[in-house]
């Protein structure tokens, strides 16, 4: 399973405006228009789950669940 708290640079007690806020910083810097990296694509499309995973308080609770499920 992807960290998506590592994707984005934050940690697992982030509130909202910061996970937004490092969604923004980094989908600006690995956007493929902007980056000409060969992985941009592919680190573009894990900001955006990851920023669609945590910014949403249902969804961040399911992966936060199933997140410390694997880390026994």
């Amino acid at each position: 399973m992807e960290d998506y708290y590592a994707v984005l640079g934050v940690s697992p007690d982030a509130t909202v405006e910061e996970i937004k806020s490092a969604y923004r910083r980094l989908i600006r810097e690995w956007h493929p228009d902007v980056c000409k990296k060969p992985n941009a694509h592919e680190q573009s499309i894990k900001i955006i789950e990851a920023h669609e995973i945590l910014s949403n308080p249902e969804t961040r609770r399911q992966y936060d669940y199933h997140r410390s499920q694997q880390n026994r």
